[in-house]
Order: structure tokens, then sequence, then C-alpha cells
């Protein structure tokens, strides 16, 4: 499996293509800002994209839709949204074909309703749920309690080998993977969601004691 990570502009935002290496079949991940970039990057290395997905809808992750959408034919798909060759809808557990593998769907509340985090073989595709030493934003405690019951009941039951490609280089590297954030993530070994939630409305301080940008 191909994984290219691509830097769209924004603040900070990835992209992603990932391809099957023998069949070359290839879906795109958050095609924001510049799909041209992606769109070119596989007509170069002979990819014919399938999918393509939006973790959630907020504009900084769907503003290349409509430009990626003219430019290969294939409608961007978010979550309860339908495939239409398919006939796959964009919901948890939900299976889409790339050459020998499938792009599973985990539906990760929390940012936003409509989170979808993606994994495919030995990677997860996070969106704006889980960065490298950081978790999504909320606005809400019942946000709050979304984001850790999708991150402790969905993205913490993967191996701890799968590799971590979130949506924003916001974290401390551009990849990590689910053992690394499960040992260094200061979200993720809090004991219960009271003390998640505490860290949240305390990550300011929290950053500033330990350092962390």
């Amino acid at each position: 499996m191909i994984v290219e990570q691509f830097r769209t502009g924004g603040d900070r935002n990835f992209g992603y293509l990932v391809a099957d290496e023998a069949s070359l079949e290839a879906l795109v991940i958050d095609a924001s800002f510049n799909p041209a970039m992606i769109v070119r990057f596989a007509a170069e290395h002979g990819f014919d994209i399938r999918f393509i997905f939006s973790t959630h809808g907020h504009d900084d992750h769907t503003n290349g839709n409509d430009a990626i959408r003219r430019s290969t034919g294939i409608a961007p798909l978010l979550y309860g949204e339908t495939c239409s060759s398919t006939g796959v809808r964009v919901e948890d557990g939900a299976l889409f074909p790339l050459g020998a593998q499938d792009a599973r769907i985990l539906h990760t509340p929390g940012h936003t309703k409509d989170s979808i985090c993606i994994h495919i073989g030995d990677a997860l595709f996070t969106g704006d749920t889980l960065f490298t030493g950081k978790v999504g934003g909320t606005g809400t405690e019942e946000q709050a309690l979304m984001e850790y019951q999708s991150l402790q009941q969905k993205i913490m039951l993967l191996a701890d080998s799968t590799r971590v490609y979130p949506g924003h280089d916001y974290g401390l590297s551009p990849v990590s993977s689910i053992g690394n954030e499960r040992s260094h993530n200061p979200f993720l070994f809090q004991k219960d969601f009271n003390a998640f939630f505490l860290l949240k409305q305390n990550w300011a301080a929290y950053k500033k004691t330990h350092g962390i940008a």
C-alpha cells in the first residue's frame, strides 16, 4: 500500500492519497485547498482514483471538493452519504474496496458529529479526531464525551503498529502510531472521562507547564 501525504495549505492541513500497489486503485482523503496537486500526483504515477472522502464537513477539509469533483468526475463523500458507484453508505463499519484491501469507515463523533476516520491496512487517517500528542477541539462537554468514547472505544482498539495520519500538522510529528499515542498522548492515558475533560479545560496551562507548542 502506498500512502502519500500532502501539505495542502490552510492551517497546516494534510491531504492524502492511498493506493493499492498491484491494481493502482487509489482513494483521496481531505482534498482541501490544493486538490490539483493530489490529482496531478495520481496522474503522474498512473493511479486510478476510485473514491474521495472528507473526514468531516468543516470548510478547511472540504473546500477543494468542488474542484476535485470537476477534475475527476467523482463526488467526494462525507459521513451519511451514499457512494453512487458502489451503493455503499458512509457509516460506521462500511467497507469500500481498494484493490486487494478495503477502506473501513469508523464513525468517530466529537470534534464534529460527522467525523470519520478511515482505516486501511496498517494505516488510520484520523482527520481532526486524533493528532500526534493531541486530540481534536471540542466546544461542549457533550462533544468532549463523544470524542472520548470515539477514542477509547474505537481508535484505541486498533493494533499498536497502526500508523496514524492526522488531518493537520498540529502535533509532535506528521505521522505517529497507535502505540506511540497510547504511550505518549496525555489525552489517551487519562483514567476516565472526567480527567480527560479536565485536561481539555486546562490544556493551555498543561502545554505551558510541559513545554508543548
